[in-house]
């Protein structure tokens, strides 16, 4: 935001603009609410074996999570999605399934686990 206040002060709008609108995106992207609604792993893994839908275990800020949830679309929201850095418990989860490493997105389905999966894979589960 220093970027843009020196825009302002030095007559340069334009850039000032710009940086306030690329640092708007960049937060848009990163921001939780870029994701479906998260549940705790307790909520989800009860949902999950009731309806069989996959459980994606994710985190803010995470590149590889944003990837995956812009290549789902639309059925992202048919998964269940839980924030690691939100639930300790599902954090311990993603540890035991991923060698003892927190790497997201880790994704569940009644069936078998993968760690940071191939999209095609998930909505072949979605669906």
């Amino acid at each position: 935001m220093l970027v843009a206040a020196d825009g302002f002060a030095t007559g340069r709008p334009v850039m000032a603009f710009a940086a306030i609108a690329g640092f708007g995106f960049l937060a848009a992207i990163m921001s939780p609410l870029a994701f479906p609604r998260s549940t705790t792993a307790a909520e989800a893994q009860r949902r999950a074996a009731a309806d069989g839908r996959p459980i994606i275990y994710w985190r803010p800020g995470c590149s590889f999570c944003l990837n995956l949830r812009r290549k789902l679309g639309r059925h992202a929201r048919k998964a269940h999605w839980v924030n690691i850095w939100s639930d300790p418990e599902a954090a311990a989860v993603v540890r035991t399934l991923a060698n003892g490493n927190e790497t997201v997105p880790t994704v569940v389905t009644p069936d078998e686990h993968q760690v940071n999966p191939n999209p095609t894979w998930v909505l072949n589960h979605l669906r």
